[in-house]
């Protein structure tokens, strides 16, 4: 990558950002601006896709809401997201898990990962 545009970018990114990784649970608490109210919304689902890197990373984060599966896109950089909690860590194989798109529930479930000490 060019150096001056990385040298551009590193005033834009933040300083702390989650580990986060396909298969953990998180929840991930957005602004929302509604008229000239801005109030503090969060998503909370598993991630089954990373993309990018740098300033352009982004995460895919799917729930099932009322038997409809919902996906969102977050730039994890972005302003407008406020902070990332991850709930659970997931034990997966894979770094993309479009194949949850398919499954509906308990074939839903993701082993969670036991960490040391």
């Amino acid at each position: 990558m060019n150096p001056i545009i990385k040298e551009l970018e590193k005033s834009y990114l933040k300083e702390e950002i989650a580990d986060v990784n396909p298969g953990d649970t998180v929840k991930v608490f957005v602004r929302i601006v509604e008229g000239n109210k801005e109030r503090t919304q969060a998503f909370e689902g598993t991630v089954i896709k990373e993309h990018g890197a740098g300033l352009n990373k982004t995460i895919t984060v799917r729930k099932v809401f009322q038997g409809v599966g919902v996906e969102r896109v977050f730039l994890l950089n972005s302003p407008r997201i406020e902070k990332i909690n991850v709930l659970r860590r997931g034990d997966v194989r894979r770094s993309k898990l479009y194949y949850l798109r398919e499954r509906s529930g308990k074939a839903t479930r993701i082993k969670e990962k036991i960490e040391k000490r």
